[in-house]
C-alpha cells in the first residue's frame, strides 16, 4: 500500500488573500479584528479567580479582566476554538496532519519541548507588553493603520532573525 502525497501549500498570495478576508469578515461581522492573546488572559484569569481569587483580584494585570464572564462566553474563546477545528481540518484535508516533534538532527525531544515552552512563555510576555500578539496587533491593528502595529512588527521580525540566526545550530 502506497502512502498518499501531501498536497502542495497554498501559493502566499492566495494564502495572504484569504487572511486579508478573514480580517475583512471579522471586522464585519464581529466588529472586533483577529487576536489570540485576550483568550488566554480570560482563560488564566477565570482559573486563578477559581484557585486564588483574593490574590486575582489584587494582581493588576488579572484583575483588569475579572467582571469577564465564563470564557467560554466571549468572541475571542471561539475564535480559538474555530483556528484549531480549521486547522485540524485544513491539514486533514491536505492531507498533511502528522503527529510528531520536528526538532534537529542533534535535539532531543525534551530540549525542543523546553524550547518551545520557552518561547511560547516569552511570545506571551511579548504580548502582554505590547498590548496584543501578532494577530491582534499586527495583523488587525495594521489593517487600521495604528502607527503601533508598525512598530511592533518590524520589532517582531527584527528579534525573530536574531534568535534565528542565534539558535540556527539546533536545526543542524
Amino acid at each position: 500500500m502506497t502512502e498518499r502525497k501531501p498536497q502542495d501549500f497554498w501559493p502566499p498570495l492566495a494564502a495572504g488573500a484569504g487572511l486579508g478576508l478573514t480580517l475583512m469578515g471579522m471586522f464585519l461581522f464581529t466588529g472586533h479584528g483577529l487576536g489570540a492573546s485576550g483568550f488566554f488572559s480570560r482563560l488564566l484569569t477565570w482559573l486563578s479567580a477559581l484557585a486564588a481569587p483574593d490574590w486575582t483580584e489584587m494582581n493588576s494585570d488579572l484583575g483588569n479582566y475579572l467582571g469577564a464572564a465564563h470564557p467560554m462566553n466571549s468572541w475571542i474563546s471561539w475564535e480559538i476554538a474555530g483556528v484549531a477545528i480549521g486547522a485540524l481540518l485544513g491539514s486533514l484535508i491536505a492531507r498533511r496532519f502528522r503527529m510528531k516533534i520536528e526538532r534537529g538532527p542533534r535535539t532531543g525531544v525534551g530540549a525542543r519541548m523546553w524550547f518551545a515552552v520557552a518561547g511560547g512563555m516569552l511570545s506571551g510576555f511579548g504580548a502582554s507588553l505590547a498590548g496584543g500578539c501578532t494577530s491582534g496587533l499586527g495583523l488587525s491593528g495594521g489593517a487600521v493603520l495604528a502607527v503601533a502595529a508598525f512598530v511592533f512588527l518590524i520589532a517582531f521580525f527584527a528579534t525573530g532573525l536574531l534568535v534565528a540566526t542565534l539558535s540556527r545550530r539546533i536545526w543542524q
